[in-house]
């Protein structure tokens, strides 16, 4: 009974295996970060759900099978196939059933790509064996940042190189929807403004960008259900449902602003919710890990108190946020401060907020010093505005030691100095579009 039951477990795999060595590529659109073939190390690819991490694994296998290598010696398992339920002790049975195939081949020429492989239990034991023994041709992708980071360190520590997909930047997004556009053509400038707008309430989820406009939200919605059901109340066992929605549904409409766990806790109290403190904070915890929402710090000299301070809160996605609340959509400044957070946390930056009196919405940092200090507006219809925020973007120039400083805007467009400090005053399509990449 246990040999025809195993049996039955390895025709399965033999199936999925060649279907996906025989099935075509969908379309796959050219992505800024690129995922090296042979770096020796296991390529770990964390990121939320739909924001392409499955296609940079697609189009790395397109790339090998253009470079001469056979489908046979590319092994891809996606471990969200409810076919395959997998344990712990079946994780072997794959590379049994590969062997079974191909007998011919050897394993260590072979690539391995493993799709959302925290659905299988005890997977990390069975990589660093693969790792060790058989292959280091091994991708691997999450999307929970804490589960795969939390066993990266003790099992593979050493061993792997992290990346972190997001989704659509605005430079990408263009390029899939008016690609060589020019931004110093008066013509692909207004096209640039349009664009950034629609990127702005659309967001980037690279399966949305040229969906029909009245599926958009359904969509976005249950991509939010899928996240709070699997990757929350199924990977944690909770039980209070409807209390972790509400929370990340506050999270996400928090957008942009300043998040508090106290604030959460007094509403649900008052509403006659008995609920932690405790476990609000695991609840936060469970929302950054799954990438529903990036967390900010308020900067200071001091690297501990950065990390212990009040953060803000961007929703990984506008889109998203769109979909899930009204108020955010309809607010254009929340909108464009967060397209902003995300863009620069897109292109790996290191980002904060600085407090002196005023706010700088944004300060960059590399190597422990700021090295840009950005403030985002997005309407300079009144003078009182402008002076407002070149006087907290010059105040925080001043308390850091920067001589220039930066206002992203929608469309206004200015270069000036006062008192000693550079502003540029520029639209935040143009800082952040990049038609050579």
């Amino acid at each position: 009974m246990v040999h025809t039951f195993l049996m039955t477990r390895k025709d399965l795999l033999k199936t999925i295996i060649t279907d996906s060595q025989r099935r075509a590529f969908p379309e796959i659109w050219e992505r800024t970060l690129k995922i090296p073939a042979e770096s020796g190390k296991i390529i770990t690819l964390t990121g939320v759900r739909r924001s392409g991490k499955t296609y940079h694994l697609f189009s790395l296998m397109r790339q090998l099978k253009a470079s001469g290598i056979p489908p046979e010696r590319i092994l891809y398992i996606n471990f969200e196939d409810e076919r395959l339920q997998i344990s712990s002790g079946d994780l072997d049975l794959i590379l049994q059933a590969y062997q079974e195939l191909y007998p011919q081949l050897e394993l260590s020429d072979c690539y391995f790509f493993f799709d959302e492989i925290q659905e299988a239990e005890g997977w990390e034991k069975f990589i660093a064996r693969l790792y060790s023994t058989i292959s280091q041709r091994i991708f691997i992708t999450g999307s929970n940042s804490r589960l795969l980071s939390q066993e990266i360190a003790t099992a593979l520590r050493g061993r792997t190189i992290p990346f972190e997909v997001y989704p659509l930047s605005f430079s990408e997004y263009v390029r899939v929807l008016s690609p060589g556009l020019n931004p110093y053509s008066s013509a692909d400038k207004a096209r640039l403004a349009h664009l950034f707008e629609r990127f702005m309430v659309g967001g980037g989820f690279p399966e949305l960008v040229t969906q029909k406009e009245e599926l958009k939200e359904k969509i976005l919605q249950e991509y939010f259900n899928v996240m709070v059901f699997r990757d929350m109340v199924e990977r944690y066992r909770i039980s209070q449902t409807p209390l972790l929605k509400y929370s990340c549904k506050r999270v996400v409409g928090a957008s942009a602003g300043e998040f508090s766990v106290n604030k959460i806790y007094n509403e649900l109290k008052s509403q006659g919710y008995q609920v932690g403190k405790d476990t609000l904070y695991a609840y936060q915890g469970y929302i950054e890990a799954i990438y529903l929402s990036r967390f900010v710090p308020k900067y200071s000299f001091s690297v501990v108190k950065t990390e212990g301070s009040q953060k803000k809160t961007y929703v990984i996605d506008t889109g998203l946020g769109s979909a899930l609340d009204y108020k955010f959509s309809q607010d254009r400044g929340r909108l464009l401060e967060t397209v902003v957070a995300l863009e620069l946390i897109k292109q790996g930056r290191q980002i904060a907020y600085q407090q002196n009196g005023g706010e700088c919405d944004f300060v960059t940092i590399e190597k422990g010093r700021v090295t840009e200090a950005i403030q985002v507006s997005a309407d300079f219809a009144g003078a009182r505005t402008k002076e407002r925020e070149t006087r907290e973007l010059i105040q925080a120039c001043k308390k850091i030691g920067l001589r220039t400083g930066t206002i992203l805007s929608l469309d206004y467009d200015e270069q000036f100095e006062m008192d000693g400090i550079q502003v540029s005053i520029l639209p935040a399509w143009r800082y952040f579009f990049r038609s050579g990449e």
